[in-house]
């Protein structure tokens, strides 16, 4: 999937996310700059989903290989 975001890994995405909520909370943002946050936090919700899903995968087939 291409990011949009300038996120290296799960970490970063994850600090990008907080930042953009500790924004929004604090009413930091503009009507435009929200918009182009709520695009960049759905993106980064979307890389983290994924990125969660296959480390539970690989989790799975390494627990899976050692019970054999």
């Amino acid at each position: 999937m291409p990011r949009k975001n300038n996120a290296k890994n799960y970490e970063e995405a994850i600090a990008a996310l907080q930042e953009i909520l500790k924004q929004v909370e604090n009413n930091e943002l503009g009507i435009d700059q929200l918009a182009e946050k709520l695009k960049e936090a759905k993106t980064l919700i979307a890389y983290c989903k994924e990125k969660l899903y296959h480390t539970d995968e690989e989790i799975r087939k390494i627990l899976d290989s050692e019970e054999k």
